[in-house]
């Protein structure tokens, strides 16, 4: 991975976490000053409530992937610590889908009307699931990788022998 990439993505990310605080920083701040400058047609409470924990497991994410660019970096990434970070980013990421099907059944009474916009809600909150079902299948290749990383280093350590 260039160093490039690396400044680039370690930017995206910084900018993400920044980006989540901010907005964690809004919705307690609605929540504790108790202003509600909406007509009561939904329910805001919990919806700020799930915005603040959906912005919790986007930073969960971050900073997992920031320990992962990390790893890689130093060329450690094929290793059993990475399986921890990668874990956590996928439990992020189911987390963020169920906590999006929640609002979507927060938001479906008001749609009765228009279910179509339920329907597409639905759909957002599969799709989220689909990346969870990526990462899990890229977390099965790096584990052939350090599988086959071990077994090299074995035959390497045997080769060694022989010689």
């Amino acid at each position: 991975m260039g160093k490039l990439t690396v400044g680039a993505l370690r930017a995206v990310l910084v900018v993400m976490l920044a980006g989540t605080v901010f907005v964690q920083a809004g919705m307690v701040g609605a929540l504790v000053t108790g202003n509600d400058p909406e007509d009561g047609s939904l329910p805001l409470t919990p919806l700020r409530v799930i915005t603040v924990l959906g912005m919790v497991s986007v930073q969960a994410a971050v900073v997992c992937v920031w320990r992962l660019v990390s790893m890689v970096r130093r060329g450690t990434v094929f290793s059993h610590a990475a399986f921890r970070y990668v874990d956590i980013v996928i439990g992020a990421i189911v987390a963020a889908a169920l906590m999006w099907f929640t609002v979507t059944a927060l938001n479906a009474p008001g749609q009765r009307d228009d279910p179509g916009v339920t329907v597409i809600m639905g759909g957002v909150g599969v799709a989220i699931l689909g990346v969870a079902l990526i990462v899990l299948v890229l977390r099965m290749l790096l584990a052939q990788a350090v599988a086959r990383d071990a077994e090299a280093a074995q035959m390497q350590a045997e080769l060694d022998e022989v010689i």
